[in-house]
């Protein structure tokens, strides 16, 4: 299984180790970045993904290797300490980038067939909304299968974690990843993800708007073809 892990801050801190335990109890390849030494551009809106080609952003170099490793890993780890109860800033300048790959606009067809997680850890709380900026994006990718870890771990760093605590996340890791790969080959999208991708099909052929319109069509999508057959 190749697995990408992005981790919205630089320092290897509580949310990284337990993101990389994750990994490792999954099994795989591994390639791994960190923000924003990898990737620190804010998207500046030129609006060049959306109405032209992706390969318009600005940003376009920098952003590939991330890019080209979300595209072949088979599970994408997420990864963002609460920073006053969101994700990082460096986690959602990411994500920005992408938009030009939501369901209503170009998503990539091999993303109804992968996994996701989202990890967030903080000393108090904020876990769930900081779990939920990243999994928005994830979810209108069209990702298939998305889980959510989130830990008020009461500690500056992990190493000062209790006892109690690390058993539970050592629990919750080895649980996940055993979901993970009993569902590993055969992820398919939920009734959510195809009610929004038949309503944004209905709009497209609504409206036949540019860029979107023609991808749409080029992949079959307004016809019989679905991203999740297959593959």
């Amino acid at each position: 299984m190749k697995i990408v892990i992005v981790n919205g801050q630089n320092h290897v801190g509580s949310t990284c180790r337990i993101a990389r335990d994750l990994a490792r109890k999954v099994g795989g390849e591994v390639t791994e970045f960190f923000l924003p030494r990898d990737f620190d551009e804010p998207c500046v809106g030129c609006t060049g993904c959306f109405m032209k080609d992706r390969h318009k952003c600005p940003h376009f170099d920098k952003l590939e290797p991330i890019t080209q490793a979300i595209d072949a890993a088979d599970l994408i780890i997420l990864a963002s300490p609460v920073y006053v109860f969101h994700a990082t800033a460096q986690m959602m300048a990411l994500l920005d980038h992408y938009g030009y790959r939501w369901i209503i606009h170009r998503p990539e067809p091999q993303m109804f067939h992968k996994q996701a997680v989202c990890i967030s850890t903080a000393a108090g709380g904020g876990m769930r909304s900081t779990n939920r900026d990243m999994s928005d994006s994830l979810f209108f990718w069209g990702i298939a299968k998305i889980y959510k870890l989130g830990y008020a771990i009461r500690a500056v760093n992990y190493d000062s974690i209790t006892e109690k605590r690390r058993a539970k996340i050592e629990r919750d890791t080895a649980s996940l990843a055993a979901r993970i790969n009993r569902a590993y080959g055969h992820v398919k999208p939920g009734l959510r993800t195809k009610l929004w991708f038949y309503m944004v099909r209905f709009f497209h052929k609504q409206n036949r708007i540019g860029a979107d319109w023609d991808y749409w069509e080029k992949m079959g999508w307004h016809a019989k073809k679905r991203p999740w057959q297959g593959g």
